[in-house]
């Protein structure tokens, strides 16, 4: 699949990509799965991820959730990335929208946090996200995209390991939703286009 870079941005020493793609396609160490608290697949993201990686990742999925139970909403855990070009997956559950005032903000920002810290755990330096609990969650993109912009700004600094982070997202609309959001909230670094096959 074709993506395109349609915008690149720099945080300190890390990048920050915004792409149209297929994050079951991607090669970075590591995908984030926007997973329910199940982690038994579903549909959407979750559903495109398990389908790409095979019954070994339902499988350690299993496993995980004996070990350890329900995955609940804010937290994440890593797994291996049974055949997808992705060593690891990384899954984090979204909030399901109510509104606003039942805490959905901050549980979207620990997301994004929680699976930033699985990946330098990991030793990954590289990391694709799809945009968490905008699907059938029913999180407003807009807002959720300020949030996963402002939670990247606000993690990447801190780490070492992972230096390159790549928002992978399913269309235009939600492209632009990440792109406004970046434009807005990074104050530095310079947009570059470019082609990756």
């Amino acid at each position: 699949m074709t993506r395109q870079i349609k915008q690149r941005h720099h945080i300190g020493g890390s990048s920050l990509e915004l792409v149209i793609g297929d994050i079951a396609s991607e090669t970075t160490d590591a995908i984030v799965n926007a997973a329910n608290s199940y982690l038994l697949g579903g549909g959407g993201v979750d559903g495109a991820i398990h389908a790409a990686a095979g019954p070994a990742l339902l499988a350690e999925c299993k496993q995980v959730r004996a070990q350890h139970g329900l995955l609940a909403p804010g937290h994440a855990i890593g797994t291996a990335g049974g055949n997808l070009k992705a060593k690891y997956v990384i899954h984090t559950v979204g909030p399901v929208w109510q509104g606003g005032d039942d805490g959905e903000a901050a549980i979207l920002e620990s997301c994004y946090r929680k699976s930033l810290q699985i990946a330098e755990q990991l030793g990954c330096t590289s990391v694709s996200f799809p945009s968490v609990a905008t699907g059938a969650f029913g999180y407003p993109l807009h807002a959720a995209a300020k949030i996963a912009i402002g939670a990247m700004i606000q993690n990447l600094p801190l780490l070492s390991s992972v230096v390159n982070v790549r928002f992978v997202l399913f269309d235009s609309r939600t492209h632009r939703a990440y792109s406004d959001a970046a434009l807005k909230l990074t104050t530095v670094g310079r947009v570059t286009e470019s082609h990756l096959c």
